[in-house]
């Protein structure tokens, strides 16, 4: 066999390996039955962090979702980052203390935990608990979560979902089915086998000294997936709690879908690059089998991109193939990944998706890898987006208001204690 052969059919055999982790963490959830939680401990004290930009329309829904979970010793902290518009006054006046930070450069989610964290440290709780501005808990869920993280001592995050918004378009549906596969299936598959799990962003519950001793994060892409990692490198790993769950609506406009997708996957590539290597030394190290898992985990790129990948794997290894007269054998191992990669995305919409998403938008997911085509084509191209952008949505840029800010420096303003 010559030399453009073996690297067109080691190129497909290398695929096999994040392929065959998907594969295997969606089949273990799809067969499981479910985990009961385990016995909980007392209720800890504990705060309620909500770092906020800009989301003057959906902040008063978050805050009294919030409230009507809190204790009387609870407490609810919004922290207005870089707001122009309204978030601190309805956040103040829908019963939430409030913490207003500017700063021209320093902007992000990072840099707004940190300064919540700072204002925390004259009183702290045992346990906080963050939650994004624009998202929605189930009942019950900060009980559960704060309850786990105290017992555990260790990071527990909730089941977190994007819903299509309504009326949504084809695109959207199978965005919501690509995120119900990373954030439950996959998460449930590793869960299954009692391995740790990524953060997702919101829904976590943190103890207080391990949150507060986590190196400051700025504006990394991927603060939570990042924090994580390190925490389960130091010994807690992340625990995926299915009983909790977190929601949020997807953007509703292709712009802001493509600005959001972009932000999470290229943070996730470069994550992968950067701390996919240190995970599986401190494995062997440390003889610690679940960082590998970790590791692995965090092998298997976003699906659009391993079905891209397959593929372009499958078109080369068949183009040589013909030349040298065996397409089939040079197409196998590509060929192989695309059918492991279809038939567990099947399954896991049967089992968790087939009231969200409808077959007949199930059947346009080629349609869904080639919108995203483009999205790799600029990372191979300029590199990974360097800065964290809000994602706007297009209710909330109708309702927001035109208030402007300091431009530099910091500064706080609290309202009332929030309780339940």
């Amino acid at each position: 066999m010559s030399v453009p052969f073996w690297l067109v059919f080691g190129a497909g055999s290398l695929l096999l390996v994040p392929t065959s982790v998907y594969f295997v963490e969606c089949l273990s959830a799809v067969v499981s039955k479910g985990k009961p939680l385990p016995e909980l401990g007392r209720r800890p004290r504990l705060c309620v962090m909500v770092p906020a930009h800009n989301e003057a329309a959906g902040i008063t829904a978050t805050v009294e979702g919030i409230r009507r979970q809190l204790a009387p010793d609870d407490r609810l902290l919004v922290i207005a980052d870089n707001c122009s518009d309204s978030t601190a006054d309805r956040a103040r006046a829908a019963g939430a203390d409030v913490l207003e930070r500017f700063h021209s450069s320093e902007r992000g989610k990072g840099y707004a935990i940190s300064f919540g964290l700072a204002e925390l440290e004259s009183d702290p709780p045992e346990v906080v608990v963050l939650v994004d501005a624009d998202c929605s808990l189930s009942e019950g869920a900060i009980d559960v979560l704060s309850r786990l993280a105290l017992s555990e001592q260790r990071p527990i995050q909730a089941e977190y979902l994007l819903t299509a918004p309504e009326a949504p378009s084809p695109l959207s549906s199978i965005s919501a089915l690509a995120l119900i596969v990373r954030n439950r299936v996959r998460p449930l598959g590793l869960h299954v086998f009692d391995l740790p799990c990524h953060l997702t962003g919101t829904g976590m519950a943190f103890p207080w000294d391990l949150l507060r001793n986590t190196p400051a994060l700025g504006d990394n892409l991927v603060e939570d997936l990042v924090m994580g990692l390190d925490m389960a490198v130091a010994g807690h790993p992340p625990r995926f709690c299915p009983q909790a769950q977190v929601r949020s609506v997807l953007p509703d406009a292709k712009r802001a879908a493509t600005s959001q997708r972009t932000r999470w996957e290229h943070g996730q590539l470069a994550t992968l690059v950067s701390r996919g290597p240190r995970l599986l030394r401190e494995s062997v190290r440390q003889r610690r089998p679940e960082l590998a898992a970790l590791a692995l985990d965090l092998m298997v790129p976003p699906l659009a991109l391993l079905v891209s990948a397959l593929g372009a794997a499958a078109l080369s290894s068949g183009a040589v193939g013909l030349v040298l007269r065996k397409p089939l054998i040079a197409m196998l191992p590509a060929l192989t990944g695309l059918g492991m990669v279809g038939s567990a995305t099947v399954g896991a919409w049967a089992r968790f998706a087939r009231d969200a998403v409808p077959f007949r938008v199930l059947i346009m997911t080629p349609a869904y890898v080639a919108w995203k085509i483009p999205m790799y084509v600029a990372l191979a191209v300029r590199g990974k987006q360097k800065s964290w952008i809000r994602t706007e949505r297009e209710a909330q840029a109708t309702a927001a208001d035109t208030n402007q800010s300091p431009a530099n420096g910091t500064s706080r303003s609290n309202g009332a204690p929030a309780r339940a």
